[in-house]
Formats: structure tokens, C-alpha cells, sequence
């Protein structure tokens, strides 16, 4: 298919990453022995420092945690239960979810345990949910394609023949742990707070004991031989990709034979647990996404349950519906706030559940609120791209000025939504209208792509060429392959611990928003699902003028407004060292906060968690180190400081409007719309 005028990616012809334009490098990213480390950044949990608002002195980093010990806390900003249940008013009314008293007939009296088992349960997998917009390739592949040996498993080899001794000295010492093992002499113990091993038995049981004693030392092993191997950036990101999965895989706590939580669970029910988790099983292997279920389906009601902050459709096209808020404060800053979600997901992880909406807290603060929901394309807008979207961007904030009568307005967008939205602004300096915006906030948005993560480490210039191939052929890429493929980055938190609670103890999973969200998945259209490849395989948005919008080119330098950019400090999927970049990119003032938690979880932040943190600093050095040197840290939620940020920007205050919309703008219909209902 030919590109569509105007396309928005590189324009380049080579798609290579040249070290052009790219800043200091953060130190390597952390080997597999240190998966479930965070990077160092702001400490809350137990944290006894000074109250809100007061700052002191960043952490220094910590020490790497080792895969064979997951489910121990990182020892930086994400906190254990930060981003538990919703209040109990949040939950969907009249409806009980199983695991919340009883499971199967068990008796109330294991009920509290079980509660306890759902929260961590969801505490995990909902600090490992994320947006689904980056992982490209693998979605229009399949996951087998990543998992299959390729050449990075070559180069392993090879690097490992350089270095025989090193090889026989792994081997020696994992032999002679081994033998210790056998004989019960052997120290090797799991993590306290690794959750797959917590049940009494895998210690107090000889066998079971041994069993797990095994799998460390031979996980451990594994690691130190990739990490050894001394390989690129991205064969080694790959090949930890596949250790992860392996040694998650070989956990002695899957193994239904093994496992002590599903024979008490075989006890208690008299083996109706393995009829309900078989069950389940071929459930979730009948329809795509083919992983354990995550959220009960029907626990939550768009409308209902989540999404519900009074408001309107007040203007729709053939690609958005925009959403107006109803004000709730005597005055309001004039100038509005347009939210940009991504565009592979549905709109209201902006607006989840009460007391857990940023739509909501924003609109309590006075700001004049505006969010753009997006269609869910289908084969018809194959050619939906970037250009598209943009264009549909500068229409909304249009609408969003004309309805409140400003001659500005700001702009908060989200991970893939960010990065269209710079693009924007690049476009609207070149033309010059940048003096419309007010001011950007960049959410979880990664713009320099040189070393982004796994997901970027997965993409190369055949199988970018494959995938493309593959959406081209049917108009779209399916949300819910993008779905299996996150959920493989993160196997012990989105598998493994479902594969225990949902087919081994026969359990329904726990309900909670975030989950129900990150569940909700969209199409991505093959005309923006290409130029997104181009853009990470060219690393377009680093080098001035390559990739273009509307025609313009694309340099962000030229975008000098004041800016806000949030990131993850456990943020597996746009690391934070690469959010970082962005300060070194855009042409203004820019104010860098790193927030608690992963990919999703950081941006849904409600100002009543205990335990939020946020670190930011007066200056942004170059090296994102040199920043965390500086930093100081701020107990509570980033949500306040940014709704005090935009205030400062927002224009003065002015009477509050008690209707929506205007007179060529009028309310269509009641929020949440008609499109985030699509399916």
C-alpha cells in the first residue's frame, strides 16, 4: 500500500539508528539477575520523612533484586499495594467477586486471607499493566516469534566460547550447589516477600524445600551466564526477554503436582477447584488473547462504574467524540485542559473509577476539562495515520477554545497520545501557532527511542517489515494481540500468578479498574501502526527535521513552551531514562517528575494514596543520573503539584459556565459518549 500524502514518520530513507542526536546514555539497563529491581527513585514505603509538600535529599540506588526472587518489593519508588483496590463505593453495585468472602464453598473463616491473597494478586499485575501502544511487531507476529531461538541466541553462544573458564566456573558452582542441595546443606532460600513461595510448606517440606532450592540456584546460573556474555544492548534485552519467560515458566510453584496451594485447594473443595481451573483454561485458550484472565468480565460497567464524571459530548467526528466536563467550582482557569489518551486504548483510564478519576480530581481544582474519546477503527481506516490523528488533535483543541471563549489551551496526553501531541506542537511552531497552547504535559511518553526497553529492543527492520506486512492485510493490528504480547513481558506478574489463582486454585480473579481497563483494548489502524514502526526504527523524533506532521517538519526543539513531563520509576515498557530525554529535546522550560509505580499505574495516582511518591528536581542535567543526584523527593501524588503547575499557567480564573458546549458546539449526548463503547 502506498503511504498516504503528508506521512507522518521518518522521512529518511535509511531506518537505522545512528547515535546522532542522542544524549548521554543511562548506564545499561539491568541484566536478568536484576529483573524486579526498580531504578533508583522516590522511596515511600515506611518512609518517615518530612510531611507533604517538604522535600529531602534523593535516595541513592539500591541494590538489584534477582529474578529468582520475585515478588520481593523493588527497592526504589514502587510500593507494595500502591495501586490496590478502589474504594468499596467503586465497586460495581450489587455484584459480589468471587474471592472476595468465600472461593468454591470454602468457609468464611479463610475469607480475610483470601482478600488479602486478591489485593497482592492485583497489586502486581496492576503495577505491571500498561498501554499496549508500543509493542508493535510481536503483536502482528505472535508471541512464538519472540520466544523462538534467533541470532542474538547465536551471538550468546558465541560470547560464551570466548569465555570457557568463566562458562566452566558457572558450572562448577552450580554443580557444587547442586550437590549441597541434595545433601540439605545448601543456604539458598527465596525471597520473604516472594509471594509464590510464601505457603509454609515450601520450606518445612524436605522435597518441596529441595525443589525450590533447585530452581534459584539453576535461575540464578542462567542469569549470571547471559550476563556474562558481555552481549549489545539488544541482544541482550532480547535473550532476557526469553530468560524471563523461561525461568517464570519453570517456577516449581506452577506445577500442579508440586504446588501446595492447589492440593489444600483440591482438599477443601474435593477437586472441584481442578474442574473450575480447567474450565477456565479452555476459556481463556478459546479467544484471543489467549492469557489467563485477568479481571472477571461484566465486574465493571463503562457508564456505571467507571467513566462516570458528569459531562457531554460536545462535538464527534469520524474519529473522536470530545468530551466536555461539567464544572464544579464558582470560578474555573480560563484557559481548558484537552486530554489525549492513547490511541490503542479506551479514553477513561483518565477517568476510572470515583475518588480514582484525574478527570475528576482536575475538574474539583477548577481547571475547564476536555478529553478526546477515540473511535475503534476497523478495516475501513486502514489508512488512519498519524497525519490523521493530528489533525484530529489541532480539530479538538479548536473546539476546546471556541467552547470556552480562550485564546489558549493545554494539553496533557498520554504515551502514544504524547508522542502525537509533540508532533503537534512541532507542527503548530513551524506554522506558527504555537501561541495557542498554554502549556504540554507529556504522560509515560517516550520520544527517544535509542534504548527503550524490551519493547524497543524487539523491533528490527524484518520484522518491522513483517508486522506491517501482516496489518496491511487486514486494515488494522488487533488490540488483543498487543494484549498477549504485554502480558509475555511481565509473565510472572500477568501469567503466572493467574495460571496459580485461576486454573490451579480454581479461583476467579479479583476485580479491579486498572485491570478492567488495560483488558478493554482497541484496534490500531495499519496507516499509524507504520508510521509508529518508522518512527522507533529510525528514532525519528531525536534528529531535527526527519519525521514530519501535517506536512511540516518535525524538529522539538522549536517547541518552546513550558512543559511537564511525568514517568514511571518501574516502568518496564517506556523506561524512565528514556522519558527523561524528552527535557533534552523540547526547546522550553520543562519540569520532570518521576512517579511511583509502572506504566499505568504511575499516571493513576489519586492524591489519597499513602504511599505516592514523586521526585523532581530545579534542573535537568543532561544524564538522568545527574538528576537523580539532585532530586529530592515529595511524599503524595504528583496530581496536586500538577494541578498547581497548570493553574499557574491557566490564564486567570473566570465565572464558571453551568451549561456545556455552545451554540455550534451543542451536547450530543451524555458522557461517556458512544465510542468507548465500541467494541
Amino acid at each position: 500500500m502506498s503511504e498516504p500524502q503528508g506521512y507522518g514518520g521518518a522521512r529518511s530513507e535509511d531506518p537505522g539508528t545512528s547515535d546522532e542526536g542522542r544524549p548521554a546514555q543511562p548506564t545499561r539497563p539491568a541484566s536478568a539477575s536484576q529483573r524486579g529491581a526498580a531504578p533508583p527513585g522516590p522511596r515511600s514505603e515506611g518512609d518517615q520523612g518530612p510531611p507533604p509538600q517538604a522535600a529531602r535529599q534523593a535516595p541513592p540506588p539500591q541494590a538489584a533484586t534477582p529474578a529468582s526472587q520475585r515478588g520481593a518489593a523493588p527497592p526504589g519508588p514502587r510500593n507494595e499495594g500502591d495501586q490496590g483496590p478502589p474504594p468499596q463505593a467503586a465497586r460495581p453495585a450489587g455484584r459480589r467477586v468471587q474471592g472476595d468472602g468465600e472461593v468454591g464453598g470454602a468457609p468464611e473463616a479463610s475469607g480475610r486471607t483470601e482478600r488479602a491473597e486478591d489485593s497482592a494478586l492485583a497489586d502486581e499485575a496492576v503495577d505491571a499493566a500498561g498501554g499496549l501502544d508500543l509493542l508493535l511487531t510481536d503483536a502482528a507476529l505472535g508471541i512464538v516469534h519472540r520466544l523462538r531461538p534467533d541470532s542474538s541466541l547465536l551471538r550468546l553462544a558465541a560470547g560464551l566460547a570466548r569465555r570457557p573458564v568463566f562458562v566452566a566456573r558457572q558450572a562448577a558452582q552450580l554443580g557444587t550447589e547442586l550437590g549441597m542441595i541434595a545433601a540439605g546443606r545448601s543456604a539458598v532460600t527465596a525471597s520473604a516477600r516472594d509471594r509464590r513461595f510464601s505457603d509454609p510448606a515450601w520450606k518445612d517440606n524436605p522435597l518441596l524445600r529441595r525443589s525450590v532450592q533447585a530452581y534459584l540456584a539453576a535461575a540464578r546460573s542462567a542469569e549470571d551466564l547471559v550476563a556474562g556474555a558481555e552481549l549489545s544492548w539488544r541482544d541482550d534485552t532480547r535473550l532476557k526477554f526469553l530468560l524471563t519467560n523461561l525461568v517464570a515458566a519453570a517456577a516449581p510453584s506452577n506445577n500442579p503436582l508440586l504446588s501446595p496451594v492447589a492440593w489444600k485447594a483440591a482438599i477443601d473443595t474435593g477437586g472441584e477447584n481442578a474442574v473450575r481451573g480447567l474450565r477456565a483454561l479452555a476459556s481463556d485458550l478459546a479467544t484471543p488473547p489467549r492469557v489467563p484472565t485477568m479481571v472477571p468480565p461484566g465486574s465493571f460497567e463503562v457508564g456505571k462504574d467507571l467513566a462516570v464524571t458528569p459531562g457531554g459530548v460536545v462535538h464527534s467526528t469520524e474519529v473522536f467524540e470530545l468530551i466536555q466536563y461539567q464544572p464544579v467550582t464558582e470560578t474555573v482557569h480560563r484557559y481548558p485542559l484537552l486530554i489525549v489518551p492513547p490511541m490503542i486504548n479506551k479514553y477513561y483510564v483518565v477517568d476510572l473509577a470515583p475518588g480514582r478519576s484525574m478527570v475528576e480530581y482536575l475538574v474539583t481544582q477548577g481547571h475547564q476539562v476536555f478529553v478526546m474519546s477515540w473511535r475503534n477503527p476497523d478495516a475501513r481506516h486502514r489508512d488512519w495515520n498519524l497525519d490523521t490523528y493530528g489533525g484530529a488533535l489541532k480539530e479538538a483543541l479548536a473546539a476546546a477554545r471556541i467552547i470556552t471563549g480562550a485564546d489558549k489551551a493545554s494539553v496533557c496526553a498520554l504515551c502514544s497520545g504524547g508522542i502525537m501531541a509533540a508532533m503537534v506542537a512541532a507542527h503548530l511552531s513551524v506554522t506558527g501557532q504555537l501561541d495557542g497552547l498554554a502549556s504540554l504535559c507529556l504522560g509515560v511518553t517516550l520520544l527517544d527511542q535509542a534504548q527503550a526497553g524490551t519493547a524497543g529492543a524487539i523491533i528490527d527492520e524484518k520484522t518491522a517489515a513483517a508486522a506491517m506486512a501482516v496489518s496491511s492485510a487486514r486494515g488494522y493490528l488487533d488490540g488483543r494481540s498487543l494484549a498477549e504480547v504485554f502480558a509475555w513481558l511481565r509473565p510472572d506478574d500477568l501469567i503466572w500468578n493467574y495460571w496459580v489463582n485461576n486454573y490451579l486454585q480454581g479461583r476467579r480473579p479479583p476485580a479491579f479498574d486498572i485491570l478492567y481497563w488495560n483488558a478493554d483494548t482497541t484496534r490500531l489502524p495499519a496507516g499509524l501502526h507504520h508510521d509508529f514502526i518508522k518512527l522507533a526504527l529510525a528514532n525519528a523524533l531525536t534528529k531535527p527535521d526527519v519525521a514530519t506532521m501535517l506536512g511540516s517538519p518535525v524538529d522539538l526543539s522549536k517547541v518552546d513552551l513550558d512543559a511537564y513531563v511525568v514517568a514511571g520509576a518501574s516502568d518496564h515498557l517506556c523506561p524512565w531514562q528514556s522519558c527523561y530525554r524528552t527535557t533534552q529535546l523540547l526547546g522550553g522550560p520543562v519540569k520532570f517528575v518521576l512517579s511511583t509505580s509502572g506504566h499505568i499505574a504511575a499516571m493513576v495516582n489519586p492524591p489519597d494514596n499513602p504511599k505516592a511518591a514523586f521526585q523532581t528536581a530545579p534542573v535537568n542535567p543532561a544524564d538522568p543520573h545527574e538528576f537523580l543526584a539532585t532530586a529530592t523527593t515529595v511524599k503524595g501524588s504528583w496530581w496536586p503539584d500538577y494541578s498547581s503547575w497548570l493553574a499557574d499557567r491557566g490564564g486567570g480564573g473566570k465565572k464558571s459556565s453551568r451549561t456545556l458546549g455552545r451554540k455550534d458546539y451543542p451536547v450530543q449526548c451524555a458522557a461517556p459518549g458512544t465510542y468507548v463503547h465500541d467494541h
